[in-house]
């Protein structure tokens, strides 16, 4: 059986600390699985921590690209991790900020959890569609226009969102299969 992500470039954000480890690790474990081709993309080169639970430090991983060498038009799907610090400092950065934009307005599939939504709500591109997140998040996405529900994972035109670590499989088999689908 062929692997249905194989021609497919993936971006996978990481913040240089902060970012909750399985929410990295697994979504690009799955499309790699899936036959995709991933870059690590963050705000700078080199080594950076991920956490786990937030508070507890975790493995490091290679950033190979930056964001301001990072361009939407070099990848067909994009993966947003969470990680409250993590989260918080990606949504702080102007560059990548701007790339979540451009996977949006193109209309490529982007999968984000967790604390992630903060980038789509820096980004200004949450109004009118229905998303998760952690459920701290609800209020800013709400304040920015867009429908917050408690599901486990949602799909709203090709923008797939989860809550936690604990919705990571059903995360996942939806990233993949988005990521198939392609441009929405």
């Amino acid at each position: 059986m062929a692997e249905p992500l194989t021609g497919t470039n993936v971006a996978v954000f990481l913040a240089p600390r902060g970012t909750e480890e399985v929410e990295f690790t697994e979504p690009k474990q799955a499309v790699e699985d899936a036959g995709a081709s991933v870059d690590v993309v963050g705000s700078e080169t080199g080594e950076a921590q991920a956490v786990n639970n937030d508070l507890e430090p975790g493995d490091t991983f290679e950033v190979e690209k930056t964001f301001s060498e990072a361009s939407s038009n070099d990848y067909d799907a994009l993966i947003v991790p969470g990680g409250c610090v993590g989260a918080d400092q990606l949504r702080a950065d102007d560059d990548a900020v701007e790339i979540v934009e451009a996977f949006i307005d193109a209309e490529k599939p982007v999968g984000v959890i967790c604390h992630g939504p903060w980038t789509l709500v820096e980004a200004d591109v949450v109004d009118g569609r229905t998303l998760t997140s952690y459920p701290s998040l609800q209020t800013d996405i709400r304040n920015a226009g867009g429908e917050w529900v408690d599901e486990e994972v949602v799909v709203d035109q090709g923008l797939v969102t989860s809550r936690r670590p604990d919705d990571l499989s059903a995360f996942c088999d939806k990233v993949v299969e988005e990521f198939e689908e392609g441009r929405h």
